[in-house]
């Protein structure tokens, strides 16, 4: 009895073990391929004249690691070459933008972006719940649950804008 309980506790610990060093060296090769990215991407922008992806790309990565002023220059860097390259979908650019506008309060310019992204591709649900986070923030209840309810339309299972719109109702209602 007690040596199968030994063998238990045992199995146990190995197993959590072998999950902690799994995600551990998970985490490492994400951060490496990370890294490994960000100095390519810089090496290759610091050079020559990059193209619309790998500013957005560069700036992304900017944005994880919340360096978010170099993060806008980038942003606006891959929108100019957007506008060069004649590159039509510019939407996730734009809510980039936004993103990094909206992790430094500067709500204004978040919603700013966020619209333009909306503008570009109306069915965009992840910039819809972004304008409705930015309009919350800004205390514009109403404008918050019109954006909510937009992304519903688009993806009626989207669970962010089900719960925060259903929490909206609520406000408007009392």
């Amino acid at each position: 009895m007690d040596n199968n309980l030994a063998i238990f506790y045992l199995s146990v610990l190995v197993g959590l073990l072998t999950f902690a060093v799994v995600s551990v060296f998970r985490q490492i090769f994400k951060t490496r391929k990370i890294e490994s990215s960000l100095s390519r991407l810089r090496n290759k922008l610091s050079k020559d004249k990059g193209t619309t992806q790998e500013y957005y790309e560069l700036a992304s990565i900017y944005s994880e690691k919340k360096l978010y002023s170099q993060a806008i220059a980038l942003f606006q860097k891959a929108l100019k070459a957007a506008e060069e390259e004649g590159e039509e979908n510019s939407a996730p650019i734009y809510n980039g933008l936004g993103y990094a506008y909206f992790a430094q309060e500067q709500y204004d310019l978040a919603i700013r972006q966020y619209k333009e992204a909306v503008k570009i591709k109306p069915d965009y649900v992840t910039a819809l719940n972004n304008l409705g986070h930015a309009y919350e923030r800004k205390k514009l209840t109403t404008q918050a649950l019109q954006s909510y309810e937009e992304a519903l339309k688009f993806q009626p299972n989207n669970t962010t804008a089900k719960r925060r719109a259903e929490s909206l109702r609520r406000l408007v209602s009392a």
